[in-house]
């Protein structure tokens, strides 16, 4: 019998691509999603985190919400309060997260999880972020940037997706504005419309642009 996991859940890149390397080892018994009123949140990623109704929906998986203000190291006494809820909801012992490089996330989350006497499992943790990106497509990720906040990218990059192409100018930015090809540095966010936990792809409805210079985002509506 596997052991019982819940997924820290954003609906982009990382958080998916973590619950779908923890489907390997675990069973996933629900997704927590947090709502942050805060855009800039140390935490949490914001973009298009409404939309993680419709793919927990086609994940098949319930989705727990907690919102937040989102106000340094207060925000961690919400996410406490979600784990404590789905760990007697769901009988949890594991939560699942798609940290890759910020210590700042993983150590609070970890730190949490010993209060808590859950396991973390960060199976993102220190990889290749080029050799990331390729698995990715190998597994038939569909992803889409919906937010840059780094120059040079600007309002182009907006709908972008994850693909061949975009590896080699992401590779020519690392070298050039040491950009983290993966974003880890909070330089694009993502949202996926399409993986193997998915039983159907999301389309998108309808979006709205608005930033400027080289911060932009791009809200979406998918079903």
């Amino acid at each position: 019998m596997k052991n019982k996991a819940a997924v820290l859940f954003s609906g982009g890149k990382d958080s998916c691509y973590a619950a779908y390397l923890a489907k390997k080892k675990y069973e996933l018994t629900c997704l927590i999603s947090i709502f942050s009123e805060n855009k800039e949140s140390y935490m949490f990623h914001t973009p298009s985190i409404k939309n993680t109704k419709q793919q927990a929906k086609s994940m098949n998986l319930p989705r727990i919400i907690q919102k937040t203000k989102g106000e340094k190291e207060k925000e961690l006494k919400d996410l406490e309060k979600a784990i404590k809820k789905v760990k007697e909801e769901y009988h949890i012992q594991t939560i699942v997260t798609g940290a890759i490089d910020s210590k700042y996330q993983s150590s609070r989350i970890e730190k949490l999880c010993k209060k808590l006497n859950l396991k973390c499992y960060n199976p993102l943790w220190h990889k290749d972020e080029i050799k990331y990106l390729k698995e990715l497509i190998k597994n038939k990720f569909k992803i889409i940037i919906t937010g840059v906040f780094a120059y040079p990218l600007d309002k182009t990059w907006l709908g972008k997706k994850i693909d061949t192409e975009f590896i080699k100018e992401v590779e020519n930015l690392k070298e050039k504005y040491k950009i983290h090809p993966a974003g880890e540095g909070g330089e694009f966010e993502t949202f996926v419309l399409n993986c193997p936990l998915f039983r159907k792809e999301l389309k998108i409805k309808n979006k709205k642009i608005y930033g400027k210079n080289y911060s932009w985002r791009m809200e979406i509506k998918v079903g």
